[in-house]
């Protein structure tokens, strides 16, 4: 059965839009989903489904607003995928890069061709901004996401969907997490 990352956007910020990682797992065992897992409070979940990426979150869509009551983007990538953004990370390896200011950014649908382009000019001096292996990546450099006008809106328009990202820290330790499931 395939292995997804599911990226839920946008929930437990704040006192609004709560998903518990427990309810969500519960959730996808009602639903017949195997093996699910999440990682930190962010919305990140590991579960093998016999679907596609495109049903699956379709799914969890429905399945979220149904038992939350409010409507949430969901990006799904494959296990193998996942593996490939790692590898395509045009900033590996450079020592000047902090791990939780540098992030992946994975559109829902195709990521629109420029949208690096189009960040680059919003950006701050610091921050620099590249598409590598169909995802967008941002590393915020000194000022980190907080001191940046790179906001989600904005990165929503360029990438041509709702985009959701993750530090470099929580891309590492979701493959650590795929791997541990073989």
């Amino acid at each position: 059965m395939p292995t997804f990352v599911a990226l839920l956007r946008g929930i437990n910020v704040g006192s609004v839009r709560k998903v518990p990682m427990v309810a969500l797992r519960e959730l996808c065992v009602k639903r017949g989903f195997s093996r699910p897992e999440t990682y930190i409070q962010s919305g990140n979940l590991i579960v093998d489904v016999d679907a596609g990426a495109d049903e699956l979150r379709v799914l969890l869509e429905q399945m979220i607003k149904v038992r939350f009551g409010f409507a949430i983007d969901v990006v799904v990538r494959s296990a193998s995928a996942w593996e490939k953004y790692i590898a395509a990370n045009p900033f590996a390896g450079e020592a000047d890069v902090l791990p939780n200011r540098l992030h992946l950014y994975l559109s829902r649908d195709r990521l629109a061709s420029g949208a690096a382009k189009i960040l680059e000019q919003k950006a701050r001096a610091g921050e620099r901004i590249r598409a590598a292996g169909a995802a967008l990546w941002i590393d915020y450099g000194a000022s980190g996401v907080g001191g940046s006008k790179l906001t989600p809106a904005l990165i929503d328009k360029a990438c041509g969907s709702p985009a959701t990202g993750r530090n470099w820290n929580s891309v590492l330790k979701i493959q650590t997490m795929i791997e541990a499931r073989a």
